[in-house]
């Protein structure tokens, strides 16, 4: 069994790699998750449910019985636990992307891997995995950290920071469009209490934060890829990437 902390777009990469390999998995989730990329992220199973991730099963259970009882069964299950579970799992892989290190411990599991930069294997945990696009994306570190996070969105057709969607103010989001559409530059497309959110250009709508969600001033809220025809429900290459090499490193451990 394998144990994921966290159900983001990124981690549920890792999910997906792991499931298709025959690993039963548990997955961990705040009870309010910041995940922007719904359609294609574990965590949107805690405010709808059950949901399917390109034909992957996940569904909210609400004890840790529960949770390990579905994962034997194929299906992805999302338990909420802020803090690491009573659960006896061999594998336990950080993949919160939270770019330091919260809470992991290499005495947390027989392997104990990390998502990103944060972590140093054989310090904080056995092995880390590289998430930052280039030559060393999905790659195993056995010794060392990860590539430092920079801070800023990666480029897509020369729009960069322009394409991440930020709370004005702190409230309740409300918005007039969904994941999938299509919008076009200046466009109102949503509203944090009453400041507007206007689309900064012509694009597709890959990820909106859940309108449930209290958002904070400055916070990502929402994606726009400038790419028309981008596959908004699909999981990115990169997560793949990034899947597959959690995998290499439970099957070379």
């Amino acid at each position: 069994m394998c144990l994921v902390r966290g159900g983001g777009d990124l981690a549920t990469g890792v999910i997906f790699r792991l499931h298709h390999a025959g690993f039963p998995i548990v997955v961990t989730e705040l009870e309010n998750p910041l995940v922007v990329r719904r359609t294609v992220s574990a965590a949107n199973a805690v405010f709808e449910g059950s949901i399917q991730v390109e034909g992957m099963h996940v569904q909210l259970s609400g004890t840790v019985e529960e949770a390990v009882a579905k994962s034997k069964d194929g299906i992805v299950s999302v338990f909420l636990s802020q803090e690491l579970p009573d659960i006896a799992a061999p594998v336990i892989i950080d993949a919160r992307i939270a770019k330091r290190n919260i809470d992991t411990q290499i005495s947390d599991a027989e392997l104990v891997i990390g998502m990103g930069p944060g972590f140093e294997a054989g310090k904080d945990c056995h092995l880390v995995i590289e998430t930052k696009r280039g030559n060393s994306l999905g790659r195993v570190i056995r010794k060392g950290r990860a590539l430092d996070d920079t801070g800023l969105p990666e480029p897509v057709k020369g729009y960069a920071e322009s394409r991440v969607l930020r709370s004005p103010s702190n409230g309740q989001i409300s918005w007039n469009i969904d994941i999938g559409d299509l919008i076009i530059k200046d466009q109102l497309i949503g509203k944090v209490q009453h400041n507007e959110i206007r689309g900064p250009f012509t694009g597709l709508v890959r990820g909106l934060i859940h309108p449930s969600v209290h958002v904070q001033k400055g916070m990502k809220i929402g994606d726009i890829d400038p790419r028309l025809t981008y596959q908004w429900n699909s999981i990115s290459d990169k997560a793949l990437s990034v899947g597959s090499g959690a995998l290499k490193a439970i099957l070379s451990w």
